[in-house]
Parts: structure tokens; sequence; C-alpha cells
């Protein structure tokens, strides 16, 4: 590519990331923490390409120009024959399809991981670095991956005799098993990595996989270990399901601070 079409794609870039960081689309990719990140990258790549278009079209003094042709010269002597009669090829046109990729992250908003995702990946959950004392309150708001790590690695003693309220995607097994589901991220998507709860008790009769639920219940001692990766998975004893709708932030940072 010539310099003005590098500034034309460095233009679409920082204006798919500026577009990305100033509305919620961002969080499909990165932690929220990292708007102002992608706000000043998305700035600087636009003034970048910006400077380059007026570096190409300012006015040139006169001898700046024949030490250019000069350069021109010399290297048509020495590409001589690799062409018909010495000629420069250009570019294929074709080649600017490489920018509609950059078209589509502009205009389509992927979606966030979800079932497939989460039941080809080995379950995440990790010890914690301790268990502070509850709240006050019931049903009691916990997300996916407290209550797993209270249930396997705190064997359930805070969570004893409380009612908890909690919201994921729902994910089927083979055997169409259903989970709850969170993906936890530490930094973007591409190292999100699923939490899962089993769900037992009053279960809704048809669950459709990626339906984001509120589910309210128990805990139980029953687990099981993830096919993949053979990591426990406890499970929830549910007394009231309902569907919500899905979280403006799809992903889970909790478990990383």
């Amino acid at each position: 590519m010539n310099r003005k079409a590098q500034a034309i794609v460095l233009f679409l870039v920082g204006g798919a990331v500026l577009r990305a960081g100033s509305t919620d689309l961002y969080l499909r990719y990165v932690k929220a923490g990292l708007r102002p990140l992608l706000l000043a990258a998305g700035v600087v790549l636009m003034a970048a390409a910006v400077a380059t278009v007026w570096y190409e079209r300012r006015p040139r003094p006169a001898d700046e120009d024949a030490g250019e042709g000069e350069e021109d010269a010399g290297e048509g002597e020495e590409g001589h024959g690799e062409g018909e009669g010495g000629h420069a090829h250009r570019e294929p046109r074709v080649s600017w399809l490489l920018v509609l990729p950059l078209f589509a992250l502009i205009l389509v908003a992927p979606p966030a991981l979800g079932s497939y995702t989460a039941m080809h990946t080995g379950t995440a959950l990790q010890r914690p670095w301790g268990f502070p004392a509850l709240p006050a309150g019931d049903p009691l708001p916990l997300n996916v991956a407290d209550y797993a790590g209270r249930a396997v690695y705190d064997h359930g003693r805070s969570l004893e005799h409380r009612r908890v309220k909690i919201t994921g995607f729902v994910a089927l097994d083979g055997h169409g098993a259903p989970y709850l589901v969170r993906m936890a991220l530490n930094c973007c998507a591409a190292d999100a990595q699923p939490v899962k709860i089993g769900l037992t008790g009053r279960i809704p009769a048809v669950l459709e996989p990626d339906t984001w639920l509120q589910v309210i219940g128990t805990y139980t001692r029953e687990r099981t270990k993830d096919p993949v990766g053979g990591g426990a998975i406890p499970y929830l004893e549910v007394s009231r399901s309902r569907p919500v709708p899905a979280p403006r932030d799809p992903y889970d940072e909790s478990w990383n601070g």
C-alpha cells in the first residue's frame, strides 16, 4: 500500500476503536476499566492518519522533489526488465477487500461468547483468597464465581441456610443437563473462560442455550466434574427461576478484582 492508502486504513481502524469505546460495544472485547485507553488509542490512530495525509499533500521544496525524482529513476533502472517495458505494476484493486472486516467491525456488533464456548472449555474456577462474611438479604445476590468458589472451596459453610439469587446464561451439555454460566474475564474476550454451576430442583421444562436466567435457590452438596478438564462444578438447588435480559456487561470481572 502507498501512504495514502495506509492512512485510510489507519483512519478506519481508529474510527472503529472510537465507536466501540464510546458505546457499550467495547464490553464485547475488553474489560470495563480499559475504556479510557481505547478512546485514547482511537484518537491517536486517527490523528496519525490525518498527519500522514497532510505530510503527503503538503507543498514540497524543489530540491526535495528533485531528490525524490532521482531516487525514483534509480529504482526504475534497477527494476527494468521485471515487468513489460520496465513499468511498475500497481497493486490489484482486489486488495482493498482487506478493508471489509473494518466495516464489519463498525457496522455489526458481534455477540459475546456464549454456551458453545462454555461447553467446549473447562471451568476456570479458582480458589478465592478468602471468604468474607456475606451481607444480610433474602435472597442474597451472588455472582456465579462467588457461589461456585464458596460451594467448592469453603464446602458451602457460608452458604448454609441462605437463599441466593444468581444470574447467568444457560448452557446444555451433550446429555441436555443445564448449567448456569458466566464467562470470567482477566483482560479481554480472548482470555475469557467459563465458570459453571449445575442446576437441579425446579428447573424450567424447556431451556434454550444462551438464554439469560435468574435463579433463586439454596446450596446443595451435589457436584460433578467438568468433562473438559475435570474441574469441580457445584450445583444449586433451584426453587424459582425466570428469564431476564442480557446484562449490559456480559462478562464477569469480579473473580480478579
